[in-house]
């Protein structure tokens, strides 16, 4: 029996309900491999919410400007051509765009932030990105454990993390519950104790430290970043090795909360399988830059960050 076009009868409406659920059965099947995509997360911590995310950042970028300007007038801000300020921005540039991918469950506030990358002169092994996408790194870190483009997009990886999934809110929000500082209209007004709290927060997020549980989730973010912006996640046991080379066995300031050595490169191969796919599909860097060099003095490189001011 022929039908024509555009029947309306059981058989044609069977079969377009039929075609119609497993279309709908598809589309729904999609989100959840992109889910599956990478290094999987739980939700964000509640205690966040205690703490406004428009307080913390900007008290993040009034702290991260006051350091660049203590930082020029020590002469220990590098110059935008200087090379490594000119690799780390180059490596931020390729991490950024993945800051938002499903599986990490970042902050939103993410896709609308102004990033910001810098190189300090110091010896510190350090580095950190603040609420806000305020990012730095100390010369020491890339000096000292003369680290490869790989190893640095891990350790940006891991900073970006801290931010992204909002670590520091969650700290200053339970030390708000534990002071019982949760009037929060006083704070957003600056008034009584609260307001004192929250005017402190600048000087708070530089010196802030977190939990282990924090630091290895930014692990697993950072090796995610890092092989979703085609830098070889496998970066992070070397790096580790390095660390650990060059603390004779005890972390430095950098990530001391966090387990280090064996357990540490442990855990961080355990995340290999969910991010080495994600790398070997990845575009890769077309440049690779050099290694640090070790700071020369001032007189004789006036464009190297001096790493004798901390």
């Amino acid at each position: 029996m022929t039908h024509p076009p555009a029947c309306h009868c059981a058989l044609h409406s069977r079969r377009l309900f039929t075609h119609g659920m497993l279309v709908t059965a598809a589309a729904l099947s999609l989100p959840s491999f992109a889910h599956a995509d990478g290094v999987q997360l739980d939700e964000r911590s509640s205690l966040a919410q205690l703490v406004p995310a428009e307080q913390i950042e900007r008290a993040a970028a009034q702290q991260y400007q006051q350091m660049l300007r203590q930082a020029a007038q020590q002469h220990a801000l590098a110059p935008e051509s200087h090379p490594q300020l000119v690799r780390l921005r180059a490596i931020a540039q390729r991490i950024i765009p993945h800051a938002t991918s499903p599986n990490l469950k970042s902050t939103p506030r993410a896709a609308h932030w102004n990033w910001e990358v810098n190189l300090i002169g110091s010896k510190q092994i350090n580095a950190f990105c603040m609420p806000g996408g305020k990012i730095a790194f100390y010369y020491g870190l890339l000096d000292q454990l003369k680290l490869n483009d790989d190893e640095v997009a891990i350790v940006m990886g891991h900073e970006i993390a801290h931010a992204l999934r909002e670590h520091a809110r969650e700290r200053l929000g339970k030390t708000t519950a534990t002071n019982g500082l949760i009037e929060l209209g006083s704070a957003i007004f600056g008034l009584g104790n609260t307001g004192r709290y929250f005017a402190n927060m600048g000087g708070q997020l530089l010196t802030l430290r977190f939990s282990r549980e924090d630091e290895s989730e930014a692990d697993k973010v950072g090796l995610d970043l890092a092989a979703r912006a085609g830098y070889d996640p496998r970066a992070g046991v070397t790096l580790w090795q390095k660390m650990t080379a060059a603390s004779k066995g005890s972390p430095p300031q950098w990530l001391s909360t966090h387990p280090a050595g064996a357990s540490r490169i442990h855990e961080i191969e355990a995340s290999l399988p969910a991010v080495e796919p994600l790398y070997a599909r990845a575009d890769k860097p077309p440049q690779r830059f050099e290694a640090a060099k070790p700071a020369q003095k001032r007189h004789e490189a006036e464009a190297e960050p001096s790493p004798n001011n901390q």
